[in-house]
């Protein structure tokens, strides 16, 4: 899931297609489920990563007609591991389906949960994109492995858009699938309580050290140069803090306010996506004693610098 942005790092707007499976690596395997839209892109990015004992990583949204492709894809071949990077109805409800015609297990990340409590008359914006019936055989944590002949997936906690996050290394292809932590089509959505800001500024820097030579997100086509890349969504994330401040300097209080001032010519479908965006970095802000509130951090609560 994306937040539709005209700024920041040059992202990669020519798209692969949904609706076949392709090998895009020697290791790598990819379908794209039927599910595009403005904040997934032509659809979710379902991997193979092997030949006849495979894992599938991400299996997409409960669409029959996906997974029967993919099954279709893998005759003859056996799934070892249904592999989930987050919680998110666009990527894991599929699992269950897969598994019940696969027998395979469901391993990566835990059961979903928010970053934090509602606040006093909060709504839960993001209720109905979660997948909460979701429960994996096997909870993955950092540095946790699945394998199979010639692959190894390796998890990397990378808390934020969701709080339980996963990616996973490949080290056979120094690549990286990063769920929609990283993708190069657009930036990624923080949406508190969903998500939190600080937990997605600290994995992106965790990521910054790495030395995969390639990222394969859930949306949209490769990421090239991930250090570089990561580089730039940092300094757009801190662009993007240092333009909300000004706004509040200016005497824009309320999240609408700053959005339309900051996020100019935005298309329409988007600016609830912009307002959770901007709403997650004044909780980070307030968090941080560099802005003030009205009580506690909420969609519709007033902002001021301190």
């Amino acid at each position: 899931m994306a937040d539709e942005d005209k700024s920041g790092p040059t992202f990669e707007r020519s798209l692969p297609v949904a609706g076949r499976l392709e090998r895009v690596a020697p290791l790598i395997r990819r379908r794209i489920a039927p599910n595009g839209g403005p904040f997934t892109a032509t659809g979710t990015c379902s991997y193979v990563v092997g030949d006849r004992r495979v894992a599938v990583i991400d299996p997409g949204p409960d669409e029959p007609s996906h997974i029967e492709a993919l099954l279709a894809d893998l005759e003859g071949e056996q799934v070892e591991a249904i592999v989930v990077t987050h919680t998110h109805r666009d990527h894991s409800p599929g699992a269950r389906l897969l598994a019940a015609r696969t027998g395979a297990p469901i391993v990566g990340c835990a059961p979903h949960r928010a970053a934090r409590a509602l606040a006093e008359g909060e709504v839960p914006i993001l209720d109905s994109s979660s997948d909460t019936a979701h429960a994996p055989t096997r909870v993955m944590a950092e540095g946790d492995t699945v394998s199979g002949p010639g692959w190894t997936l390796v998890a990397l906690e990378t808390p934020g858009h969701t709080m339980n996050h996963l990616a996973f290394a490949l080290p056979e292809a120094e690549a990286l699938f990063s769920g929609d932590h990283v993708m190069a089509w657009n930036t990624t959505i923080v949406a508190p309580p969903d998500g939190e800001m600080r937990a997605y500024m600290a994995s992106l820097e965790k990521l910054r050290g790495r030395g995969e030579t390639i990222y394969w997100p859930g949306h949209g086509g490769p990421v090239r140069e991930p250090a570089r890349f990561v580089r730039c969504l940092i300094g757009h994330r801190r662009q993007r803090e240092a333009a909300i401040r000004a706004r509040l300097a200016a005497g824009d209080a309320r999240i609408p306010d700053v959005v339309a001032a900051i996020y100019q010519g935005l298309d329409p479908r988007l600016r609830g996506a912009a307002a959770l965006s901007v709403f997650a970095h004044l909780e980070d802000l307030v968090g941080r004693g560099l802005v003030a509130c009205d009580g506690p951090p909420r969609l519709d609560s007033a902002y001021a610098p301190t």
